[in-house]
């Protein structure tokens, strides 16, 4: 069976900021990768849309969302969900919740990836995070829906918020992306209402970069920092 993952997305452009190299590198080894936005960013992170003269609400809903997919596109996405929840605030309903637990049993992520634990900057992304963990819990539960597989355990990483220190985000886990770098790059610029951040996440990743490269014995020039949810089943301690 092919290997699925699972990116749980508070806005339209975080995964491609926070994971978009993990999501390129497991893509090109033929890992199906679902990614699910819950919403398109259209309040709180479309400053430079709104600059413009007679925008609408559903204006920005549709550039963000065409933003997302080219961004997915270049990223190798298998699956591209949105949920169209708002955003400042993100209003989590329990029929969003029912049809996140059903992507979990539909797709049995072998990982997932989503937003750290605390953000005092945008409480979307906690929010993000308590949904994603709420559902994986729910599509363990074999009551839930009895007759359909149930999820096993898929490790959950948290990538890196925009101000790490502030949220309590700590990595424990660095990811070598730079096969992927000029993948990741590409789906970057595809976000034109947040052009401000382009170079911003490219320093990101050579610091998480040369963090990797110290760490190990290899050249890493592109890094992304993940922190571990659960703890590791190992057979042996030899990585």
């Amino acid at each position: 069976m092919q290997r699925t993952a699972l990116v749980i997305s508070a806005h339209s452009a975080d995964f491609v900021w926070r994971a978009g190299g993990a999501i390129a590198l497991h893509a090109r080894r033929g890992v199906a990768v679902t990614v699910v936005c819950l919403s398109y960013g259209e309040r709180g992170e479309s400053a430079k849309l709104w600059r413009q003269p007679g925008m609408t609400l559903e204006r920005v809903k549709a550039d963000r969302r065409k933003e997302a997919e080219n961004a997915a596109g270049k990223l190798g996405v298998a699956d591209i969900q949105f949920y169209d929840l708002g955003d400042y605030p993100l209003h989590v309903t329990e029929e969003a919740l029912c049809r996140l637990v059903d992507v979990y049993r539909a797709i049995h992520p072998s990982f997932v990836l989503t937003h750290s634990r605390e953000d005092p900057y945008n409480h979307d992304h906690p929010v993000a995070t308590d949904f994603a963990q709420h559902a994986r819990i729910i599509a363990q539960a074999h009551g839930h829906k009895q007759g359909e597989k149930v999820l096993g355990a898929p490790p959950v990483f948290l990538f890196e918020p925009h101000q790490p220190e502030q949220c309590n985000w700590k990595p424990n886990v660095l990811l070598d992306i730079t096969e992927v770098w000029d993948q990741k790059r590409a789906a970057i610029e595809c976000m034109e209402g947040q052009e401000h951040l382009w170079e911003y996440y490219t320093r990101v990743a050579l610091q998480r970069g040369a963090q990797a490269a110290r760490n190990s014995d290899r050249k890493i020039t592109y890094g992304e920092g993940y922190e571990n949810v659960f703890p590791h089943v190992v057979s042996d301690l030899i990585p």
